[in-house]
């Protein structure tokens, strides 16, 4: 049998069976919890004109912030092993330095606070 098709009737069977053993296990007694719609933790069958609050956007913006924070700072173990690797050290000191008093900051306003 050639290794290709072993490998597709493999990953086959395997689909097969872990889709019938969750059709199996799987609990068939939905409630009126279960069934009802989530939105964000409001009412979805309210009006759609309540304003919404502002720190749901702080709170996506600091992920975004912090997201792009590490997929800037991922390539930094190759950097080290150029010529010069303090300018880059340097540069990574001051971003993680500028973003975490950006973040105390915030704390410190009482941004991330959702009690008012």
């Amino acid at each position: 049998m050639n290794m290709i098709t072993f490998m597709i009737a493999l990953s086959l069977a395997l689909s097969i069976a872990l889709t019938a053993l969750n059709f199996w296990l799987a609990q068939m007694t939905p409630d009126s919890e279960k069934l009802s719609p989530y939105e964000c933790g409001f009412d979805p069958l309210g009006s759609a004109r309540l304003p919404f609050s502002i720190r749901f956007f702080l709170v996506a913006i600091l992920f975004l912030l912090f997201d792009l924070e590490i997929a800037l700072l991922l390539p930094l173990p190759w950097a080290t092993q150029l010529q010069a690797p303090t300018t880059t050290l340097t540069w990574t000191s001051i971003l993680i330095l500028l973003l975490t008093l950006g973040l105390v900051y915030e704390w410190v306003q009482g941004g991330l606070e959702w009690a008012e």
